[in-house]
């Protein structure tokens, strides 16, 4: 992460941290041996802190058995310990961003109001920069702002955008987006989808239909559907997250909105329940408040 970057999001997290590191450093002060005591409390603090209880029971477990291999008897000599095996939470496979580099469709899915459009902007914006050819397709043809929400980053992001009429097919769109990205020879197509889940089988449905367009257009394309979730949510992005992974296969998160959450540690959470890895963070509005995510510097943010 650029430092600019990095200080946004330390500046962002200092809520999440006040809340888990004040509690943490009780914790590890407040024992002089390491027991059943010291461990529940550790539990609390991190469940409070959004961590959620998968990933605080996968993350203590770890802890327990590290303390009993090195025979660690002196609660302070754990801090460490506890911040590497949130790291290990949060780690990515290798090859997590090869879709970069290859001609990719990239599927936006999320509900409104998550911060999914600007998204889809900083999105382009950033393989703009790495020299990437990109293309927008508006299938959110819903909503009558989605459009013009969407052609407003798009030119921000200097990237073109294929749209169709308000209430039109969104399979139309994505039909004319993949002639567009053969005919410009581009590398990222990226799909803005509708945010609705008032009824996931339309939702499938919908997905399903512009799927098979590209299997037809744009055969052996690689494909990954991101969910744009809102870090402000807490428990509740990993319950929209639930629901849209039963409509659409989930490759990667972005979590928006980490500027100024006291709810950080559903990062942690998110990863741990879902068990897919946040790719993208977010920490403010401008068109490069949007980042590759980077597992230690995050945990560095949030406890240092």
């Amino acid at each position: 992460m650029a430092n600019g970057f990095f200080a946004k999001l330390q500046a962002g997290l200092s809520k999440t941290r006040d809340n888990i590191v004040k509690g943490i450093d009780n914790v590890f002060s407040g024992n002089s041996a390491i027991d059943e005591d010291f461990y529940e409390e550790l539990e609390e603090v991190l469940i409070m802190g959004d961590i959620g209880i998968n990933a605080t029971s996968r993350i203590l477990d770890e802890l327990r058995s590290q303390v009993k291999e090195k025979h660690i008897t002196d609660p302070e000599a754990c801090r460490a310990l506890l911040l590497q095996d949130i790291w290990n939470q949060m780690r990515m496979e290798e090859g997590a961003y090869d879709f970069e580099d290859k001609k990719t469709v990239l599927f936006i899915i999320g509900v409104n109001g998550v911060g999914k459009t600007t998204s889809v902007g900083k999105l382009a914006a950033i393989f703009r920069k790495k020299g990437k050819k990109v293309i927008i397709a508006a299938a959110d043809t819903y909503r009558a702002a989605a459009t013009e929400q969407l052609q407003e980053w798009a030119n921000r992001a200097e990237t073109p955008i294929i749209t169709g009429r308000e209430g039109a097919d969104p399979a139309s769109v994505i039909y004319d987006a993949c002639s567009a990205f053969k005919a410009r020879d581009c590398d990222i197509l990226i799909v803005d989808t509708a945010g609705r889940l008032h009824n996931k089988k339309n939702l499938m449905e919908e997905l399903a239909k512009m799927n098979r367009i590209i299997d037809k257009e744009l055969p052996g394309i690689c494909r990954e559907n991101f969910i744009v979730l809102d870090g402000t949510t807490g428990q509740n992005a990993i319950m929209q997250a639930r629901e849209f992974g039963e409509a659409a296969d989930l490759t990667g998160i972005v979590l928006t909105k980490l500027d100024g959450t006291a709810k950080g540690g559903i990062a942690v959470a998110i990863v741990s329940e879902l068990n897919i890895p946040v790719k993208y963070i977010g920490v403010g509005e401008g068109i490069d408040d949007l980042e590759r995510f980077n597992p230690a510097e995050f945990v560095d943010a949030l406890f240092e």
